[in-house]
């Protein structure tokens, strides 16, 4: 038996009550894919939440630079590309820009956005183009902890920090390894030789 309840249809059986929820409201946002490039058009970082081919990211990514970069800088930071939404945003030298479907919030976007600019910052110090560069592995690493197959996994800048700060002791210690007793993992070493890096 099929009743409606405040809008939404509610399927009622003998044993439970389920909630049919649209498609459409069952998740709150989900990324496409984010790039990152300069204001020369060079591409420093992308990440793709979506399955596509190599030479079909090239396309998109050159299509994308080449349509954000001609835009001027007092026009919106969102336009409406193929089925999808862009959102850009340009901090110094580079140019954030994300891909999220037609329903999607753009304000949402531009916020994950900033607050991966906010983590890049905190964990760089006042982050440039160099940094991203040099440290591209580093980058990619904030980017996964704080979003997971597109979607935000951890809000908290403080969290995601801490997880980056962890993970970086723990390459510490497994290089501190490596050189001490020539690539030989030692059980229980590990606890022990980060004692060494704190003051």
């Amino acid at each position: 038996m099929m009743v409606i309840a405040s809008g939404a249809p509610v399927r009622v059986s003998a044993s439970r009550c389920v909630l049919l929820v649209p498609r459409s409201l069952q998740r709150l946002f989900k990324m496409q894919f984010m790039l990152l490039f300069s204001r020369q058009g060079k591409l420093r970082l992308q990440k793709w939440y979506v399955p596509l081919s190599d030479k079909e990211k090239k396309k998109i990514t050159r299509e994308l630079v080449q349509t954000v970069l001609a835009r001027k800088p007092k026009m919106c930071s969102f336009l409406e590309w193929r089925d999808l939404k862009i959102v850009y945003k340009r901090y110094a030298s580079l140019y954030f820009c994300c891909a999220v479907e037609g329903q999607d919030n753009e304000l949402i976007t531009l916020e994950i956005i900033h607050r991966y600019v906010e983590l890049l910052d905190k964990y760089f110090g006042s982050v440039c183009e160099l940094d991203i560069i040099f440290n591209f592995e580093k980058a990619y690493f904030i980017l996964d902890e704080f979003l997971l197959g597109g979607e935000a996994q951890e809000t908290s800048k403080k969290n995601v920090l801490k997880a980056i700060e962890q993970a970086d002791l723990l390459q510490e210690n497994i290089d501190f390894q490596t050189r001490l007793f020539g690539g030989v993992m030692v059980p229980g070493l590990a606890s022990e030789a980060s004692g060494l890096f704190q003051t």
